[in-house]
């Protein structure tokens, strides 16, 4: 297959720089693969395309404030991603820009706090990365080592996507993120679960349509373009998973009742078809999942999605024509514009059942 087989035209203004005001007011494309139909509809309407029975697999990562801002002695301004733990005590994975002058075991003065950011040593920068990855301590004035988790907290910004090109705002501390998001590790958010709110999942409950969760710590990769002509020759990026004992019970579950597993965004569909076993059960586990999803891929334990429209070229738009056929996704996409829905991480969804 050819990265220009997955392409299409996207006007900018189409790219939602900021979400709707009530999470469950986006709008939906609703396609049923089976006769072809496709509806418009709203996100809260989501209990009325669902059926008792049916199984909804959220990721409940939590997206951590990985963004920091610092200051060379120069005064110069430099802006670090926190990936995640490099392995080494005290030090984190962390791609820094601008890079080009850094030199090792300079301290950088953070914003916002008396901390400072300690460059260890410059890492492999991944290709196509638009920083270099250095590891990195966090220290305070003395240079003892800090928690990074409680730095964030203090003095991280929300980790917005590239495409988002507003600064980040206080609104963004609660709607870049999931009202279920439990478990701290991801720099960025898994977007479909962002239209969810109490409400809804109450309604969804009452209906008879049951929940289950994974994890998986989005990275930076998702946003790594596919730089390869030929999308076969893609080296996938690697992201952290759990899936617990209860969601494979659950899972298995819904199968014999003959219900319907739901996943709630590409993160969750990766989790559940990394985990399948030959005999085709879905089986509990941890560790990092490297799968790349292309059209001809046989998905095993997921029956329907619901996603946000996602970038051109990109493997997660890969993934969703791997599930429902690239011509059909992109004819979808096409009507998606004509009908005036937004797109990206911010923007509108779509159910294919």
């Amino acid at each position: 297959m050819r990265l220009s087989d997955f392409d299409y035209e996207l006007p900018p203004e189409r790219i939602a720089q900021a979400p709707v005001a009530v999470r469950d007011e986006a709008r939906l494309l609703v396609h049923e693969r089976g006769p072809g139909r496709t509806q418009h509809r709203r996100v809260r309407e989501l209990g009325e395309l669902l059926r008792a029975g049916d199984l909804l697999v959220l990721n409940d990562t939590r997206v951590l404030h990985a963004r920091l801002f610092a200051r060379r002695a120069s005064g110069g301004r430099v802006e670090l991603l926190l990936v995640e733990p490099s392995g080494r005590e005290g030090e984190w994975r962390a791609l820094v820009h601008p890079a080009r002058r850094l030199r090792a075991e300079e301290g950088l003065a953070l914003e916002g706090g008396s901390e400072r950011v300690r460059l260890v040593a410059r890492e492999r920068t991944p290709e196509g990365a638009p920083a270099m990855e250095w590891r990195v301590r966090l220290e305070d004035a003395a240079g003892r080592v800090l928690d990074p988790l409680e730095v964030m907290a203090r003095a991280g910004h929300v980790p917005l996507p590239p495409y988002v090109t507003r600064p980040d705002a206080q609104t963004d501390v609660e709607r870049y993120q999931t009202v279920y998001a439990r478990v701290p590790g991801a720099v960025a958010a898994p977007t479909a679960g962002l239209h969810f709110t109490p409400g809804l999942l109450a309604d969804l409950a009452a209906r008879g349509i049951e929940r289950a969760s994974v994890t998986l710590h989005v990275g930076p990769g998702t946003f790594q373009p596919v730089k390869s002509a030929r999308v076969e020759e893609h080296v996938m990026h690697a992201e952290r998973f759990e899936l617990p004992p209860e969601t494979a019970a659950a899972v298995r579950a819904t199968r014999a009742r003959g219900g319907r597993v739901v996943a709630v965004g590409t993160t969750v569909v990766r989790v559940l078809e990394s985990s399948v076993e030959p005999g085709g059960e879905v089986r509990p586990g941890r560790g990092e999942t490297r799968l790349f999803l292309v059209p001809g891929a046989e998905f095993r334990a997921t029956d329907a999605l619901l996603t946000n429209f996602h970038l051109p070229r990109s493997t997660l738009l890969m993934l969703v024509c791997a599930f429902a056929g690239r011509e059909r996704v992109l004819g979808l996409y096409r009507e998606a514009l004509d009908q005036g829905y937004r797109f990206y991480s911010y923007g509108d969804a779509m159910l294919l059942l």
